[in-house]
């Protein structure tokens, strides 16, 4: 057992083998999304964060239980960790050593939030189409072939003042947003649509506060402290876990590919096609130099601005009759970029095709890699 963090008196922070322990040795008010034990409580004392399964793969005959009797399995696991059966309990295939952890305070208020975080096969938005149906105690497939995925955002945050139930409440609204305000600012795609993912398919979450004399806060909204408070904690906790576990931050996320992938293009599909509008040799050199030339800075940036001009369009902010004048302007911005040649921005446009205004992802897809390509042909031109 190691001691993560001295936090304020009342909680106490361990990590042990595949399990993160947040025990409340002073009266908390606890709410959760917990299976059992779940809800508003008065009566827990720990908040249990535990790695049931590795991220790939992984199906232990155990997680059946997890499904089909969460008590019985909370039981067991009590059991076997020496712990009170009286606990919150979370589980993830997230490895519990890359976790997250941040505190914040003021004027004697404190926050601390703890998360563990794997985004890399389980991201999803919210309202994305369903891939189970619950009926009768069980989750029915809506496909032919569902094999869980791994993947799961757990936050704990722990206040050390009383909230009221509806401060609570709002204090789980806060972290939510915080939560999918960061993943939406890594530019993470869903992987059950083509929008931003808003957090993963399989998210959990537990709030800790201790009880007190003092008068309960009322606020955890945005305007209050608190709320600030809790915002940047589980922003900087969900952060540090993402790096860690899916080695995933901002400057890692300097990708074309990664910008197109959720309109249905991966790596090996974004090279064929560039190349395909490319003569042999430059086409091999592109092969060769793909890493440098997909991740380069002012080119995912010319392709950021058109992955925003397609949302924009798609949301009809903008009249579609605008839609070509708009993607030229902007696709022989790309092309230059990729050439290294904005004098030549002009010239390129007039080799770019006209942009499909249906505005569908394939037809977005291919007006983009034209870009790239005829920006590429143009790169090394005397």
């Amino acid at each position: 057992m190691v001691r993560l963090l001295d936090a304020y008196p009342g909680l106490a922070v361990e990590r042990r083998p595949r399990v993160l322990v947040v025990r409340l040795t002073d009266p908390h008010s606890v709410l959760s999304s917990c299976p059992v034990n779940g809800g508003l409580r008065d009566d827990l004392a720990a908040v249990v964060n535990h790695q049931c399964c590795e991220p790939r793969g992984h199906f232990p005959a155990v997680l059946e239980t997890a499904v089909a009797d969460p008590g019985a399995y909370l039981r067991d696991f009590c059991r076997r960790e020496a712990l009170p059966e009286n606990c919150a309990l979370l589980s993830t295939a997230v490895n519990i050593n890359n976790a997250g952890v941040a505190r914040g305070a003021y004027r004697g208020l404190e926050v601390i939030a703890l998360c563990t975080a794997g985004v890399e096969s389980n991201a999803a938005a919210a309202g994305d189409p369903a891939t189970v149906y619950e009926s009768g105690g069980r989750f029915l497939s809506l496909h032919e072939k569902n094999v869980p995925a791994a993947g799961t955002i757990n936050l704990i945050v722990c206040v050390n003042r009383p909230l009221t139930p509806g401060a609570m409440l709002t204090a789980a609204m806060t972290a939510t947003e915080a939560k999918s305000a960061l993943v939406m600012s890594l530019g993470i795609g869903s992987r059950y649509s083509d929008r931003l993912a808003t957090g993963t398919g399989t998210d959990q979450f537990a709030l800790a506060a201790r009880q007190g004399r003092e008068p309960p806060l009322t606020g955890a909204g945005k305007h209050t402290k608190l709320g600030e408070l809790i915002g940047r904690t589980v922003s900087q906790a969900l952060r540090e876990a993402l790096s860690y576990q899916n080695r995933l931050t901002a400057r890692g996320q300097c990708s074309s590919r990664i910008l197109l992938e959720r309109f249905g293009l991966d790596r090996k599909g974004l090279q064929e096609r560039v190349a395909a509008g490319l003569p042999p040799d430059a086409a091999a050199l592109l092969a060769r130099n793909f890493d440098a030339f997909e991740r380069d800075p002012l080119t995912v940036a010319a392709v950021s601005s058109l992955v925003h001009l397609h949302e924009v369009f798609r949301s009809g902010m903008l009249p579609p009759a605008c839609r070509p004048d708009v993607f030229a302007a902007a696709g022989a911005r790309l092309a230059a970029a990729v050439s290294g040649r904005p004098d030549m921005q002009e010239d390129l446009r007039r080799n770019l095709p006209a942009a499909a205004s249906d505005g569908s992802n394939e037809a977005f897809l291919t007006f983009v890699c034209r870009c790239l390509s005829v920006g590429y042909a143009a790169k090394w031109k005397d």
